[in-house]
């Protein structure tokens, strides 16, 4: 069976240049890799472009072919074993990843850490300073980072020569594979240590537990949280430290109820209050402050104190107070207390009332 143009299994001119041939070379590589590709007869067409890649992609081998066809590897086609060519440009193509893994020589920053903090409702509202215990990572005072005992006692790896990477080479159904791979004695620094610091143990950075202050911002509520930069994990080949999120929980108060910005405070009142009137104090965070409270005031009627919520921990501009009036029915009454609402039963009390009226237009309907 004749063998196909090699610009065609590539899908590409004969004018193409090197970076074309690479790219339609690594769109079909995926394609047809047998371990991913779906596609009838996959291995065979894999082989095909491989063939068609190793020709081309050599400037020599592709002058040769472009004079003599198939005809200038003399008659002997394409050897799977004897090719050699590196599988990170096929697995680079399929995971978003790069075949070399150097990356592991790049400054990381450490992982962020949370904790979770309580305070008191006071304390939300008005702010506070507390302090917590962290592990702070500073660059070994020793070996200034360098994780060797002196300067002498760094070298150039031996394994890696200073790269960082190695080229491991395997046997596979397509011939010699080559991986480029993290140096397993620098682990990627292109440098070994022969006598590790005795501060750090050859990390580089040192670690110890510290007190800081924590400033509890004005109107924190329960879930929200600030960071603090560079308390978190240390980081890597001299990336910085990552940061700490402080994560509070407001304990909840006994008398009021936090809804955003706003507070909600129910304040009772008896009887008499609700019916006559009153002025009553009623608590705000800031100080008590005075109300009227108007004559035939219902139950559950409420009263907006403008300003008298918490801050809002951005704009620091104060929500209001929203007061709700329980109007008490008292259980027990005395002697006198008896014979005043008995007399007051005598009233009907329900003449003007609206609600009353609503009320018995309901039962004649």
């Amino acid at each position: 069976m004749s063998k196909r143009d090699y610009y065609d299994v590539l899908g590409i001119n004969k004018g193409a240049n090197e970076a074309e041939i690479k790219k339609s070379y690594r769109t079909l590589a995926k394609k047809y890799h047998p371990d991913v590709s779906s596609e009838d007869n996959a291995e065979a067409k894999f082989k095909e472009v491989q063939e068609a890649y190793e020709v081309l992609s050599d400037s020599s081998k592709r002058s040769q072919y472009d004079r003599f066809g198939h005809q200038a590897n003399n008659g002997q086609g394409f050897n799977a074993s004897g090719f050699d060519f590196d599988i990170n440009d096929i697995f680079s193509s399929f995971f978003g990843g790069g075949g070399s893994s150097r990356t592991s020589t790049r400054a990381r920053k450490g992982q962020d850490i949370q904790r979770r903090m309580n305070i008191s409702f006071r304390e939300s509202i008005f702010g506070a300073k507390k302090h917590v215990r962290v592990t702070v990572h500073s660059e070994c005072h020793t070996c200034h980072g360098s994780g060797a005992f002196s300067k002498k006692d760094v070298k150039t790896c031996s394994h890696c020569h200073g790269k960082g990477t190695v080229i491991v080479q395997q046997q596979s159904l397509f011939g010699t594979t080559r991986t480029q791979t993290t140096c397993p004695v620098c682990n990627g620094k292109g440098k070994e240590v022969t006598k590790k610091c005795t501060t750090c143990n050859g990390e580089g950075i040192e670690s110890h537990n510290k007190e800081i202050e924590v400033k509890v911002p004005v109107g924190i509520d329960t879930g929200q949280q600030i960071r603090l930069e560079g308390y978190g994990n240390k980081g890597s080949n001299g990336g910085p430290a990552g940061d700490l999120y402080i994560l509070f929980d407001v304990k909840k108060h006994p008398l009021y109820e936090r809804h955003n910005d706003d507070l909600v405070v129910e304040i009772p009142i008896t009887f008499v209050q609700a019916s006559l009137g009153d002025t009553i104090k009623v608590p705000t965070p800031y100080g008590d402050v005075k109300l009227k409270v108007p004559p035939g005031t219902q139950s559950k009627t409420t009263f907006r104190l403008k300003g008298k919520g918490a801050p809002n921990v951005r704009s620091k501009r104060n929500g209001d107070e929203h007061v709700i009036i329980n109007v008490v029915i008292p259980k027990k009454l005395s002697k006198q207390q008896t014979k005043l609402f008995e007399e007051l039963a005598k009233t009907d009390l329900t003449k003007e009332s609206t609600i009353w009226e609503k009320f018995k237009a309901a039962l004649k309907s």
